[in-house]
């Protein structure tokens, strides 16, 4: 097998797991691992499968193909490490233009974005994880932004956990519900658009009522 058909299959990791399985035996959890870490944990590959391939996952630990508790403790471990690192790259690039203080960066946009994720970062990482290519960025903002590190790893963990475990549970038990595996991406953007959208409406609600007040 060639490097782009390797490259085929990881894409299409939801028709093409039992492959891998078959072929690598207990390496399928290192190749899952790294998926995962590469996926959250470089800004270059967002295009990696996250939601899918949790699920998926899960559908192949119900069959018993797949240690359900061993793939869960790698994976969160994978997703927790991955926006560390992804965190950390930001970070040294903020420090970077913050201190050379670049002509072509707004410094005060940095400022304010800083000043976001200080305020909003723990909604933003915990939300973004269920938010396909938002997942990859929000990490590495947060660094650029030099979100204060614990608060960061608090939300960090807490998503990681949510996010597979959810997704992978969703997989075991309702994996062989098509209308599920088919719009899976769509069906969890709706899930957060529920969470998200009392928010937005209570934040506009704050600015129309400060706008009124003047």
């Amino acid at each position: 097998m060639d490097f782009l058909q390797m490259f085929d299959m990881i894409i299409h990791v939801d028709k093409t797991l039992g492959v891998f399985i078959q072929q690598y035996g207990t390496l399928i959890y290192v190749i899952l691992f790294t998926i995962v870490f590469c996926e959250t944990g470089l800004v270059i590959l967002p295009f990696l499968p996250g939601d899918s391939l949790l699920f998926i996952a899960g559908t192949f630990c119900a069959s018993g193909a797949l240690d359900p508790w061993l793939l869960c403790t790698l994976l969160v471990a994978a997703a927790i490490t991955g926006n560390t690192v992804n965190y950390w790259i930001g970070n040294v690039i903020g420090h970077r233009v913050y201190q050379h203080n670049y002509a072509w960066l707004n410094q005060e946009a940095l400022k304010k974005t800083h000043i976001f994720y200080e305020k909003h970062g723990g909604k933003t990482i915990f939300l973004a994880r269920f938010i396909p290519i938002l997942r990859t960025f929000a990490p590495f903002v947060a660094g650029v932004s030099s979100m204060t590190h614990n608060k960061f790893q608090l939300f960090n963990i807490i998503g990681a956990a949510v996010w597979v475990i959810l997704l992978t549970a969703a997989g075991y038990f309702l994996g062989n519900m098509p209308i599920l595996r088919d719009h899976l991406n769509t069906i969890v953007l709706i899930g957060v658009s529920a969470a998200i959208v009392p928010l937005m409406l209570t934040g506009s609600w704050k600015l129309l009522k400060r706008y009124w007040s003047k």
